[in-house]
């Protein structure tokens, strides 16, 4: 794999494994997400650290150092996509329904605390859209899905994960460069 290829899932779920992160990759990729939503910077700590994960691998191979660091400049890339390409990393569309629906909401409750860890002190200037946007985020991450009709559960969950997916990138454009002492007015 060169360092110019896309991390997937399964890819970033391995990595997180042996590093014997508490997050799966759904929830390391939300908390990447909500940091650099926040307004967070890595700078020279490692994204484990920045990001306060528990890790019980001391220190991450050269392998593993490397899958992190592409996560970030990959990350980095699609929330500021102005196409809009940012996704949020789930288990792909093939694997079991409940299994993508338990992740989202694993990336939701990751994301919440790295938008937190950016610092929250500067998110009491966020228009009350982004507000709402954080509110909603808190309400996903908080459930519980019941399943019945596969069709309607499906359309529900492409909904859900279609506003989560805009929510970070309008959480990230309102808030990305906003540093903790900023006045920046979006």
């Amino acid at each position: 794999m060169t360092a110019n290829e896309l991390i997937g899932y399964d890819e970033l779920d391995a990595a997180a494994a042996r590093l014997q992160l508490a997050e799966d990759a759904s929830g390391l990729h939300g908390s990447l997400c909500g940091f650099l939503a926040g307004g967070g910077r890595i700078g020279r700590q490692s994204l484990v650290e920045a990001l306060h994960l528990d890790a019980e691998a001391a220190t991450p191979s050269a392998g593993d150092q490397a899958v992190l660091d592409r996560l970030l400049k990959q990350t980095q890339a699609e929330l500021a996509d102005p196409e809009l390409g940012f996704e949020p990393m789930l288990p792909a569309d093939d694997r079991p329904l409940t299994e993508r629906a338990d992740a989202l909401v694993d990336w939701c409750r990751g994301f919440l605390g790295g938008f937190g860890l950016a610092g929250a002190e500067t998110h009491s200037k966020l228009s009350e859209e982004a507000q709402e946007i954080l509110k909603d985020l808190g309400t996903i991450a908080a459930s519980s899905f019941e399943f019945g009709d596969e069709a309607e559960d499906e359309d529900s969950l492409i909904e859900v994960h279609e506003f989560v997916r805009l929510g970070a990138m309008l959480l990230f454009a309102e808030c990305s460069n906003r540093g903790p002492n900023s006045d920046t007015v979006h």
